[in-house]
């Protein structure tokens, strides 16, 4: 797996799923909508570890800096 995500895309991810997590938690989404945003969480945090977005690589797009 090529990385496709940059630190900038990594940071956001991070951020949103810590989000997500908390609307979960404080019981702000419930039933299959909080449950889809904790799935949604796990995937973000994920992809934030690996540095690898699988929607991105179809499309050819990445967030990672040019390192010519």
């Amino acid at each position: 797996m090529k990385k496709n995500m940059g630190s900038t895309d990594r940071i956001i991810r991070f951020i949103a799923a810590a989000i997500f997590i908390a609307l979960y938690f404080t019981n702000t989404v419930t039933g299959i909508w909080g449950i889809l945003l904790l799935v949604l969480a796990g995937v973000f945090i994920l992809t934030s570890f690996v540095s690898f977005c699988p929607l991105y690589a179809p499309f050819g797009l990445s967030t990672c800096p040019n390192k010519d």
